[in-house]
């Protein structure tokens, strides 16, 4: 082939980039799109911090390409409308793309793939984001698996393969193309940007995963639950974006820490969920589920986004998230859970207020753990698994450093007993605000929301 478009979408990079190197490889010349698409203005999960964190990884992308000859093409609009365009004007003989795996992608994917068609044009997708992708690892009845340990065995029983080299430097004259510019501040989308977020960018995710391996990776295990002890690897927003590659990472870190490994086939166990089941974007994986009463208080609601529920480590977390736009993994379950399981809000309010805040926010790792967490996904037996939202913050955050870190009101309690427990000292309490719920009761009334639906006796909970 003569010329060939790479359309980047969340693979912003170049290194360890399938379909990019098979483009390279295959075709004379190639040329490097990307499309600022409609969604990222009109689309309900937006958030500012994902936004920001994509316009400053797409602005390093174009330093990158530059420096190896390439240009990067921007338009804006549909894909389906200006991908065929580009080819038109550029005379590509194809598109390479590497797959996406949400639903409404695969339709946009499909859409494209019927407007190159008609016009004689190839459109190949790649493998890049996942190991295996939802077919690949199946039961021994070839259906998708649903409970994650059987899945994570059949995963580790694969050869992980090694990582693709970086793009070659361009030395083909390649035809000129109008391009527009990148944006650098998501308020040109109507999403301005409030939280502090992380340095973008493929020199930015190698070094972070540098620093992993060299300060973190050995005491993973032993303190990734320890929410101050800043053992986790900080991976995720760059794994959401694409400016580094699955492959780059486990060629890194290997197979010799089974907790992190864990953590990475989660990934790939939620992502394949949502191919497989995609009803999971709009209702429960267990479909008797979206039959549950939930409370919805919209005040309960509100206290919880703000911090202001009288939790202290639920508070700090959600304090924390406005913040930075990132949350500890460890917080990210408890303060699911009590939304879910304290205050009974449904997990699809939560579910959308993360997508609309996190950096890192991948439609199929939240949906999956917002399920996980709420007691109606693929756990095997989910609905009486209720955090006492104390004895966590306790456990993950002993010292009580990041309460106090997120909580001015609490910066000089010196005893971490009293910390997580305000309410032993009325006039801290005062001071800060009391609790909207108390887990007792609620957990109670949680559990007989679930026994409602599934006509358990109360013994076997």
């Amino acid at each position: 082939m003569k010329l060939v478009l790479h359309w980047f979408r969340r693979d912003l990079r170049v290194t360890d980039n399938t379909a990019f190197h098979h483009a390279c490889a295959r075709a004379e010349k190639v040329l490097p799109v990307f499309i600022l698409e409609d969604a990222l203005r009109t689309g309900p999960d937006v958030g500012a911090a994902r936004l920001a964190f994509l316009l400053q990884s797409l602005e390093a992308l174009r330093k990158n390409l530059h420096e190896l000859g390439y240009p990067l093409i921007v338009r804006a609009g549909r894909s389906e409308i200006e991908i065929p365009k580009l080819v038109a004007e550029t005379g590509a003989e194809a598109v390479f793309a590497n797959k996406r795996y949400e639903p409404y992608a695969a339709a946009r994917d499909g859409r494209v793939f019927h407007a190159l068609n008609a016009a004689g044009i190839g459109f190949e997708l790649f493998k890049d984001a996942v190991l295996w992708e939802e077919q690949e690892i199946l039961t021994q009845s070839e259906k998708p698996y649903t409970v994650f340990t059987p899945y994570s065995k059949a995963w580790k029983a694969r050869p992980i393969p090694r990582p693709w080299p970086r793009v070659p430097r361009n030395k083909a004259a390649l035809p000129p193309v109008s391009s527009l510019e990148i944006p650098t501040d998501p308020a040109v989308f109507g999403h301005p940007l409030s939280q502090k977020i992380p340095t973008a960018g493929e020199a930015a995710a190698a070094n972070t995963l540098k620093e992993f391996v060299r300060n973190g990776l050995a005491n993973y295990a032993t303190g990734r639950n320890l929410i101050a002890a800043g053992t986790t690897s900080q991976l995720s927003p760059h794994l959401r974006a694409g400016t580094i590659g699955i492959r780059t990472i486990l060629a890194a870190v290997g197979r010799g820490n089974e907790v992190f490994l864990n953590e990475l086939i989660w990934r790939e166990f939620y992502a394949q969920i949502l191919v497989n089941f995609p009803h999971v974007m709009k209702g429960s994986f267990r479909r008797e589920y979206d039959a549950l009463e939930w409370e919805n208080n919209p005040e309960h609601f509100a206290a919880w986004q703000e911090g202001r529920t009288g939790y202290p480590i639920v508070d700090a977390a959600m304090r924390c998230l406005r913040a930075t736009g990132w949350m500890h993994n460890r917080l990210r379950m408890i303060v699911a859970m009590f939304l879910t399981k304290d205050l009974l809000i449904s997990w699809q309010w939560g579910e959308r207020h993360f997508m609309q805040q996190l950096v890192d926010g991948d439609l199929a790792a939240n949906n999956g753990g917002w399920q996980w967490s709420a007691g109606c996904g693929t756990d095997a037996a989910p609905y009486f698994r209720i955090f006492n939202p104390v004895t966590q913050g306790k456990k993950c955050d002993p010292d009580a450093k990041f309460i106090r870190k997120w909580i001015p009101e609490l910066a000089d309690v010196s005893d971490p007993a009293i910390a997580h427990e305000l309410w032993l000292a009325p006039l801290q309490t005062r001071r800060y605000g009391p609790r909207i719920v108390l887990h007792e009761q609620q957990r109670a009334k949680c559990l007989a929301m679930f026994q409602k639906i599934k006509g358990r006796p109360s013994g076997l909970l």
